[in-house]
């Protein structure tokens, strides 16, 4: 590979294996890197400045912190979005793209609306484009989305393999700092079983990159030092490259590493996650070549990049110094040194860079960041002299650079300690943070403690990690490692808060381009506290969730109002900590499928199968091309003749023991008490809110003994609350879910008696012997079994369970026994529609996360003078404030464009009144019917509901009664 001026030679470089060249494309040209760059290193090391156009007045954006730490640096690669380029590694061939502009990253044809700042305040969208009604949705809308936005999503990118894994330990460090690897080594001395997170790919954390004293020599030779000695201790595990991205409850750890979360826990945590540099307030802080001190230190240590040729360094602190130090040993000219403080400093990084001649603006402020041509580059700096009170003296000087490094504070990273219960503090008079309010099983160290003092740094690291022993149940005897009580952290942070007089582009949040005037008006508005700035103006709601933007802002808001920045605060921390994809949240494509013994049967039958829960089930039988008039077919089979359904996917429930009875009265809305042995019941389960959440049949074979069947797909749903109600009311019951342990096949027809006689003579079939709702026991072709007389399709049938190694053998015998007559077997699909010509509801489809039983017509399964049942005091109270809606049968006449489920009932012309649930054309009725919710006062049968099809064409249908089919019930009960 060439060398090109802007790469810097070995030894700098850490991260790189300059043995390796890679070429990769970015906005349609191709580039050369080494293995180990960053998308944004390998860019920087070409000469590359603008990276990204912001969200939205579309200014060319640059690397800022080169940590991943903001949403400067997010590209495209290939079909992912939104990645971090200073996060992600090259890689061969690699096609990386800019992201949020129009026409090219250089010429951005939405680059105009930076001039249009003056109309677009914070929160102008809450007060434009709401009149006339409809036309945000008709035309804002999809301006709005054309301009702003980030990536591209690409629907049809293959699915990645994503998994989760499970660890335990006694202590875990996050951050291997200096301190962190102290803490990690101290811990493991005492016996505890340690895991060390590091976000970064190799160990060493500020060691790798920061300047903490003249000569960087010791920090070099420390970082080797303490990671050997963390790699080659047996107790510590080392996780590099991966994030912890939030701390919960009982120290639960997710760190995420590459596609894989890890669910850890520990015993307890120690804390050395570091501080977060912060930006300077000035015109055109954002613009490319803007960078914190820090980036270009990562830059020249861990990638050998240069981040310009000539520089300004605006220190706020001594660390400044250091950034000085670093860029002038790596060939880049200083234009100066702009020192916010009044006083010179005595560090010996000063000294050293005073020395060498380059020149400090002691008590200056940096004014103005001049742009280039298209704002694309930093040309120069307007620098001038802090007054007394406060403000830029008038008479400034301009420097010629390429490159402002911002080295004026910093905030400690307080994610995870505030997750964890702890409390940020902030002094006014020092500008420095403070924490406290964590356990004994929480501990922090190092610069998240203020700690940039190396000596410093290890001792409280080596406390903080014989401390977590303990409180994992880990000591060797030995005495806590002290800790000097003076760590040199003096300067922190300038605690001057130097800002120009707004105008634009002084920008606070580079996320969201929030500006000064931004946060100013945000108050001006009345939003006085931090929180509701945030929420008018979304300051810190972006990518990087105000990892820079919160102190700026708590200044500027405390300014404001006349209070200090303690008093004010900053705005909450939640997790997660950085940005998580969705595949790692949701884990590996874990998708088990569960077969019924008669599976291989309805696939020799020509099945169309489909999926219910996890079961695969026939949804009908016969070609694709016929799929209507097969269900038509299957239904009028049921309705004349006899029809099979295998039914092995539904639930089933053994309840036993003495208070079997009680049990059963408590977790289901009927009466079960004074149930018949003999007899089955229909089960309505309600959750503590009064909502419908599953049902089926308890059916009694003994007085001790239920069987109760449940939903497909909410049969574990159920049995985990059986559980988990009995775990406190301790009744003399044992529950088995056995769902897997029965087949079961409904025969359902005029015919299906005289079939089901053929193979039985131990159970007397007869209407008066074996009625409605009756249950019996014993054998169907010579196989145990249970009968149940239930008719969920209306018709005459029987409902057989037999154990499930018997599947297969039972159904063959009806088929077989039932080849005379025409029997044929149905699907899903015809049964839906047979039981909704009944007006039978389906659990989840006709109900939804707020239904209740008087809303869908099942107050007669509710009893009344029960004292108690799950859901019962929720019914009761709901019933004083009834539902504003009801479900309905509906019916349509005639042909046409037929409504589809969720299709919206209107009422008034275009309020949504609710929803259809079910709908299909009913063989048997030959007409149209459905279910759906209507208003209260429109549930009358005979009144008219507007429907909104999705062509958006409204039609009429009547409220029917229902069941739609035999509504006295007789076909089934003969």
């Amino acid at each position: 590979m060439s060398e090109v001026s802007w790469r810097l030679p070995a030894p700098a470089g850490l991260l790189l294996d300059r043995s390796k060249e890679i070429s990769f494309s970015f906005a349609g040209r191709s580039y050369m890197g080494y293995a180990g760059d960053t998308i944004a290193s390998a860019l920087a090391a070409n000469g590359v400045k603008v990276l990204s156009r912001s969200f939205k007045y579309h200014r060319p954006r640059g690397i800022l912190t080169m940590a991943g730490q903001d949403a400067n640096t997010l590209v495209q690669v290939g079909s992912e979005p939104n990645v971090l380029a200073d996060r992600r590694k090259i890689s061969e061939g690699m096609v990386v793209d800019g992201q949020n502009y129009k026409g090219s990253l250089e010429k951005d044809r939405y680059a105009w609306l930076g001039k249009m700042a003056r109309f677009m305040p914070a929160g102008f969208y809450y007060r434009a484009f709401f009149k006339p009604k409809g036309v945000f949705e008709k035309y804002w809308e999809p301006v709005i989305r054309g301009v702003a936005g980030l990536g591209k999503v690409d629907f049809n990118t293959p699915h990645r393999y994503y998994d989760k894994a499970y660890c335990f330990y006694d202590v875990a460090v996050i951050g291997s700092g200096p301190a962190g690897m102290a803490a990690a080594l101290e811990a493991a001395s005492q016996g505890a079983k340690v895991v060390l997170v590091e976000e970064n790919p190799v160990l060493g954390g500020s060691l790798t990159y920061a300047r903490f004293e003249s000569d960087s020599a010791r920090a070099e030779k420390l970082r080797g030092e303490l990671s050997q000695a963390v790699e080659a201790e047996p107790n510590i595990d080392v996780m590099c490259d991966s994030v912890c991205n939030g701390w919960f409850g009982d120290n639960y750890l997710p760190v995420i590493r590459g596609d894989r979360m890890y669910k850890a826990r520990a015993h307890a945590v120690v804390f050395a996650t570091g501080s977060l540099e912060q930006q300077a307030l000035f015109h055109n802080n954002d613009l490319p070549g803007v960078m914190m001190g820090s980036a270009a230190q990562r830059l020249i240590k861990l990638y050998g990049a240069k981040p310009g040729r000539r520089a300004v360094v605006l220190a706020g602190n001594d660390e400044g110094y250091g950034v000085a130090l670093d860029l002038f040993e790596a060939g880049i000219e200083i234009a100066g040194i702009v020192d916010l403080r009044g006083t010179a400093s005595k560090d010996g990084r000063a000294a050293e860079i005073v020395r060498r001649g380059v020149r400090i603006y002691q008590g200056y402020a940096l004014a103005e960041a001049l742009a280039g041509p298209g704002n694309k580059s930093v040309v120069g700096a307007k620098v001038g002299r802090i007054s007394h009170e406060g403000e830029i003296d008038s008479t400034q000087e301009k420097l010629d650079c390429d490159c402002i490094c911002m080295s004026v504070g910093f905030t400690p990273t307080y994610q995870l300690l505030l997750q964890a219960g702890g409390k940020l503090g902030y002094d006014d008079d020092t500008a420095m943070f403070s924490i406290t309010g964590l356990g004994e099983a929480q501990q922090m160290a190092g610069s998240v403690t203020g700690s940039f003092d190396l000596d410093a740094a290890i001792a409280e690291g080596r406390r903080a990690g014989w401390r977590a022993a303990k409180a994992a149940g880990h000591s060797t005897g030995s005495r806590e490692p002290e800790v000097p009580d003076d760590r040199g952290c003096a300067g922190i942070n300038h605690p001057w808060p130097i800002f120009p007089h707004p105008k634009h582009k002084e920008f606070v949040d580079y996320d969201e381009d929030l500006q000064i005037k931004d946060i100013l008006s945000s108050c001006a508005e009345g939003y006085y506290e931090l929180e509701l700035v945030k929420r008018f103006s979304t300051v810190g709601m972006g990518p990087s969730q105000g990892r820079h933007s919160a102190l700026a802002a708590a200044r500027l808001v405390a300014k404001y109002n006349g209070r200090s920045v303690a008093e004010t605060g900053v705005t909450t921390a939640r997790p997660p900590f950085t940005a998580e994809k969705v595949g790692v949240v949701a884990g590996r494509g874990f998708e088990p499928e569960r077969f019924t013994a008669m599976h291989h049967r309805h696939l020799e039958a020509g099945a169309q199968m489909m999926t219910a829960g996890l079961w695969w089930r026939p949804a009908y039988y016969g070609p694709e091309h016929q799929r209507a008039q097969c269900i038509r077919d299957e239904v009028l089979a049921v309705r004349k003749n006899v029809a099979v359904i295998d039914v092995s996917t539904l639930g089933g429930l053994e309840i036993r023991g003495p208070d079997a009875p009680e049990f059963m009265n408590r977790v289901y809305t009927f009466a079960y008490l004074k149930q018949p042995v003999g007899r089955s019941r229909y089960v309505l389960m309600t959750n503590e809110a009064g909502t419908v959440i599953d049902d089926g049949v308890a059916c009694r074979f003994r007085d001790d003994h239920y069987y109760v069947t449940a939903t497909t797909g909410g049969v574990d749903r159920v049995y985990q609350s059986l559980l988990w109600w009995n775990a406190q009311w301790r009744l003399d019951v044992d529950i088995s879910n056995v769902t897997a342990a029965y087949s079961g096949v409904n025969i359902a027809g005029p015919n299906s008696r005289a079939i089901l006689a053929k193979l039985t003579d131990d159970v007397d079939l007869g209407p008066e012997a074996f009625p409605y709702m009756g249950l019996r026991e014993g054998h169907v072709a010579g196989i145990p079994a249970r009968l149940l007389r239930v008719g969920f399709v209306g018709e005459l049938g029987f409902e057989i369970h037999v154990p499930s190694s018997h599947g297969e053998a039972l159904w063959d015998a009806l088929l077989e026994a039932g080849k005379g007559a025409g029997i044929r077997p149905f699907g899903v699909e015809a049964q839906r529609v047979l039981r909704l010509e009944k007006g039978h509801i389906i659990v989840s489809q006709d109900t939804d996360a707020m239904s209740y039983p008087h809303e869908v017509g099942m107050e007669w399964a509710i009893a009344g003078k029960k004292p108690f049942f799950v859901g019962g005091r929720s019914i009761q109270l709901r019933e004083r404030n009834p539902s504003r809606r009801k479900l309905v049968g509906f019916t349509l006449a005639g042909g046409g464009e037929m409504p589809g489920e969720s299709n919206l009932i209107l009422r008034d012309g275009d309020k949504i009144a609710g929803f259809v649930t079910s709908v299909a054309h009913s063989p048997t009725l030959e007409k149209t019917i459905g279910l759906a919710y209507a208003h209260v006062d429109d549930a009358k049968v005979g009144n008219r509901i507007d429907i909104k099809l999705d062509s958006g064409r409204v039609i009429q249908a009547e409220v029917a009664h229902h069941p739609f089919y035999d509504p006295e019930n007789q076909r089934q009960e003969m």
